[in-house]
């Protein structure tokens, strides 16, 4: 039936109990569709009817399909997921030539020892596109944008299917308002609280017996940037966390430890440099020297990627929009 610009699209679903799973304890699922679109969703049997404005009401019968389409092939059914189908179909329409080398319908999947990692946009897609493609690669952008996760769910992924033998993850220890000779404890105690995040990213796709053991047999090592000179970095996954913190001398450094069989993930934010005033940032300078040369990547993010609480992305269009009136 219509009325005026409204309109009622009605969707079956043969299995009532994956439709139990696709509405979400109490129809949460249903009600965060509600909310992003402006419609109405109802329970019909094993049918939902979506009223609504017709472009919103076949948005929603998109994501809705989609996400059955989800629990069908066994796959879990989150606000992480709704989120990625509704960005997924945003970026269809704006996608550039960069990514139609794989069409906006083709799924990417990273698959660890704990979970399945899908990227939530086409940026992120296109990203996790150009890590397995290209032995350098970088990712540039705001915080939350899942640079790094990402980067280190592809080399477990790396590491288990056999192409690297080990993964090696760096991070500039940069001193931040407290300097690390008056934090107690030994260097590992010091060094640590940088190094959290990539041993947080760790946990979420290893068992923590395996990653354990797996740092014991050093064929995973989270070091600060300092600790990788002198070395030769050979069939290894390397990602260098926060680079923007890095000198010229030290990305310098870092990009000429890569050797034979390895890739190596550069992941920064350029809005976030915590180096003393004056000293250039090696992110900077990699983008200015390197960006012409074949078989390196250059992978951007924006606020829109920000795939933390919603807030996130306004906090950094805020920021980002002050810095460009100053």
């Amino acid at each position: 039936m219509s009325t005026g610009t409204l309109t009622e699209a009605v969707l079956e679903f043969p299995d009532n109990r994956l439709l139990i799973e696709l509405c979400g304890e109490f129809d949460r699922n249903l009600t965060d569709i509600e909310a992003r679109l402006g419609v109405q969703i109802l329970r019909r049997g094993n049918l939902l009817a979506i009223h609504g404005e017709a472009a919103a009401q076949a948005e929603a019968s998109e994501v809705l399909q989609a996400l059955y389409q989800r629990l069908e092939q066994g796959k879990s059914v989150n606000r992480g997921d709704i989120d990625r189908e509704f960005r997924m179909a945003d970026g269809a329409e704006t996608t550039g030539s960069q990514l139609d080398m794989f069409g906006p319908g083709d799924r990417i999947e990273i698959k660890t020892r704990k979970k399945l990692i899908e990227p939530r946009t086409e940026a992120q897609k296109a990203y996790v596109r150009s890590l397995y493609e290209n032995e350098l690669a970088f990712g540039i952008g705001p915080a939350g944008t899942g640079k790094t996760y990402l980067a280190v769910a592809v080399g477990v992924n790396m590491f288990i299917q056999g192409h690297v033998d080990k993964i090696i993850l760096s991070r500039p220890a940069v001193e931040a308002g407290e300097r690390l000779g008056f934090l107690p404890g030994d260097m590992k105690d010091k060094v640590d609280p940088y190094m959290q995040p990539l041993y947080d990213a760790l946990n979420d796709f290893l068992p923590g017996k395996q990653l354990a053991r797996m740092m014991e047999e050093k064929t995973v090592e989270i070091a600060p940037l300092a600790f990788m000179r002198g070395r030769t970095l050979s069939h290894a996954f390397v990602v260098l966390d926060e680079a923007q913190n890095a000198t010229s001398m030290q990305m310098k450094m870092f990009l000429t430890r890569l050797g034979e069989g390895s890739r190596m993930v550069i992941t920064g934010d350029r809005s976030q440099v915590d180096l003393p005033r004056g000293v250039q940032s090696g992110l900077r300078d990699a983008e200015r020297l390197l960006s012409n040369i074949e078989k390196i990547s250059f992978n951007y993010f924006t606020a829109r990627d920000v795939v933390r609480h919603p807030l996130v992305a306004k906090i950094i269009d805020a920021y980002d929009k002050d810095a460009e009136a100053g």
